[in-house]
């Protein structure tokens, strides 16, 4: 994770909310934010580095590279041709893809394909998000760890106005290697969708290529830089979604709520991840959290969720798991997964 931890009461020097309003509403106690001038293609480097070294290979059997952020460095070129330079790949080719919160189950899908065509047989899928330039304070100082600074009364009504969005987001990276293999492992269904009609539930309004410039001197007064989101919609769509392609799934896979190991949720809130645990009947310990110390970091958050769950030896060969997740988009879908 880059950057300190920001505590919720970090939070309350820059906004008016507390660590009580936080936490009961998304179930986070703090996030960290990537310092000025870091992109997310440089803490990609570092968690990819540590897949790398924790499949037992070397950077040159990396044959594909996914890479899946909607915070680049740049408008254009993507991450992924950053992340394979630094990482040392040449001529690897790179794909970046752009689903948001539901990234990895999209990514998952074009890996599969790769390695089942012969295109690929390793491939590096890293998940990557600097939410940090969204984020609607000014005074940045203000959240160091000590920092006995408090925002002006004017920039706290800024922020105020994005309160229930910004308390949500954190940087992070997390990167996985998928490799062909003889075992018996690998993608064992999956139901995706998409549906463009809710698009502005969550969305940036500035910055887009339907103006002359594509960004207005008056965008970044009128803070069209900051993520517009509508949280109860996002919510019920959720809720209702997420169940509805779980129980699908295990109806076209033959595979029933009990067979399933872990099921491994996008961390976008706490309190959307109980309903659909409880609504599908998954017993607690099944769907593991860690919303509570790096917030949602989008793209990121399923591959840092999996590698944490890997590293602690809970999840292991042989597993089956079900993957679930919503993002802007909006895109959604789960996968049942042999790991």
């Amino acid at each position: 994770m880059p950057g300190p931890p920001v505590t919720n009461a970090d939070l309350s020097r820059v906004m008016d909310t507390s660590d009580d309003w936080i936490f009961q509403r998304s179930g986070i106690r703090q996030r960290h934010f990537a310092p000025e001038g870091s992109g997310c293609s440089d803490f990609a480097a570092l968690a990819s580095k540590r897949a790398i070294e924790a499949a037992h290979i070397t950077p040159d059997e990396i044959d594909y590279v996914v890479f899946a952020t909607m915070t680049p460095e740049y408008i254009f070129p993507g991450s992924g041709a950053l992340l394979a330079h630094k990482l040392g790949l040449q001529g690897t080719p790179a794909l970046d893809i752009r689903q948001q919160c539901a990234a990895m189950l999209f990514g998952l899908q074009i890996i599969d394909g790769l390695i089942k065509s012969g295109a690929a047989r390793t491939v590096l899928f890293v998940g990557a998000e600097a939410h940090a330039g969204f984020m609607p304070w000014e005074d940045w100082d203000a959240l160091a760890p000590g920092s006995t600074r408090s925002a002006s009364p004017e920039q706290r009504e800024k922020a105020n106005k994005h309160r229930a969005l910004a308390i949500l987001f954190g940087d992070g990276a997390g990167a996985l290697i998928f490799r062909a293999t003889d075992r018996d492992a690998g993608l064992r269904g999956m139901k995706l969708y998409t549906d463009g009609g809710a698009a502005k539930l969550l969305h940036v309004e500035g910055g887009g290529f339907r103006t002359r410039p594509y960004w207005k001197h008056s965008d970044f007064d009128e803070q069209k830089y900051i993520p517009s989101m509508d949280g109860r919609e996002l919510f019920k769509f959720a809720v209702t979604k997420l169940p509805q392609a779980a129980r699908a799934l295990c109806a076209d896979t033959k595979t029933s709520i009990d067979q399933i190991d872990w099921f491994l949720a996008h961390q976008a809130n706490a309190r959307i991840n109980d309903y659909v645990r409880e609504q599908l009947g998954v017993p607690t310990e099944k769907l593991p959290s860690n919303i509570e110390r790096f917030g949602n970091t989008s793209a990121g958050t399923l591959p840092i969720l999996i590698d944490e769950q890997m590293r602690s030896g809970k999840l292991k060969h042989g597993d089956l798991c079900m993957l679930l997740a919503l993002g802007a988009g909006v895109h959604w879908g789960t996968a049942l997964v042999r790991w």
